[in-house]
């Protein structure tokens, strides 16, 4: 590899001054380009990149957040909930305890009334039964006292005052 230049060769460790300068050209101008084109379209692919994972590290934290506050309504919200089933059940067991009071009390109206009702006829009933009672023995007692006097009593006026006047004594005899 030697060269012939002016017949003087050329030592192999010693670069040529030409091919110096060709190389530090082309060297300047490979960094020119690459600082001019391709670095900054590197950087601001980086920068992209940055971006779009710092900005979504934020947008995971945002919803983090998000998911911790609605998790937290839906637990008061819970807590209300029961709240209110607990309250409508106490409710609901005060109104079937003031409903069976008030059944209560119907029954005991609706028996108290029969029973009135039952004891207002027994004495209609009994009355009527006095009264037939009562005519039938002061007729009874009207013939036996005939047969026994031996005159007949037929006289109505006569035969009810006297009957009326037995049965009158017989009574204040039995209150006594």
């Amino acid at each position: 590899m030697y060269v012939a230049a002016e017949g003087v060769e050329h030592h192999p460790l010693v670069p040529i001054w030409q091919e110096l300068v060709v190389g530090s050209i082309a060297f300047a101008l490979l960094c020119f380009v690459l600082m001019k084109f391709v670095m900054p379209r590197m950087e601001a692919m980086y920068q992209a990149r940055v971006d779009a994972i710092e900005g979504g590290l934020k947008r995971a934290e945002a919803a983090q957040a998000e998911a911790n506050q609605l998790l937290e309504q839906y637990r008061a919200q819970l807590a209300e909930v029961r709240t209110e089933a607990a309250r409508i059940r106490d409710d609901a067991r005060a109104d079937a305890e003031s409903i069976r009071t008030e059944i209560l009390a119907k029954a005991r109206e609706e028996s108290d009334r029969i029973i009135a009702a039952g004891r207002e006829s027994l004495a209609v009933e009994r009355q009527t039964i006095v009264r037939e009672l009562r005519a039938e023995v002061g007729g009874l007692a009207v013939d036996l006292a005939s047969r026994i006097v031996g005159e007949s009593l037929a006289d109505e006026a006569r035969r009810k005052g006297t009957v009326e006047r037995f049965l009158t004594d017989l009574e204040s005899a039995g209150a006594r």
